[in-house]
């Protein structure tokens, strides 16, 4: 018996999508990451990027658990001396609400050329409209 290993030709994509309104951002993180990488696929191969399509919607109305709204920080170094960057997600959601979504799940898929394959599916809109009705996307739900 020999072991299974998909091609990139063998996957179908589907599109997703994600209703983040008062959900947390971790199990939404979570949830969008698996659909991503293809996890959830019995064709699953880690090395190929068998993932779908994932779209997520209300970003603005994310919910952070415990106190981290205003304890949790973001870094960010720009190479220059003294020009560290620190925000917290309540800064972050002011500025620019779906990079808070972007961030966790760039954190939990793979850090390499796959990953950066992987991300590219990711799409992330405030409000409850996205331009991507020709895809015919699911509404996926999250327990």
């Amino acid at each position: 018996m020999k072991t299974f290993s998909a091609k990139a030709v063998d996957v179908e994509r589907k599109w997703y999508v994600i209703d983040a309104t008062d959900k947390i951002l971790g199990q939404v993180a979570r949830e969008a990451a698996i659909l991503l990488r293809g996890k959830h696929k019995p064709i699953f191969t880690p090395h190929v990027d068998t993932g779908d399509h994932v779209i997520v919607i209300n970003a603005e109305k994310i919910v952070l658990s415990g106190n981290k709204e205003t304890e949790k920080i973001y870094t960010h170094y720009t190479g220059y001396v003294g020009n560290q960057k620190v925000e917290t997600p309540k800064t972050i959601r002011k500025r620019k609400p779906e990079l808070l979504i972007e961030k966790a799940v760039k954190g939990m898929i793979p850090h390499n050329k796959l990953g950066s394959a992987v991300i590219k599916k990711l799409q992330v809109y405030v409000g409850s409209e996205h331009p991507h009705a020709a895809q015919n996307p699911e509404a996926f739900e999250i327990a």
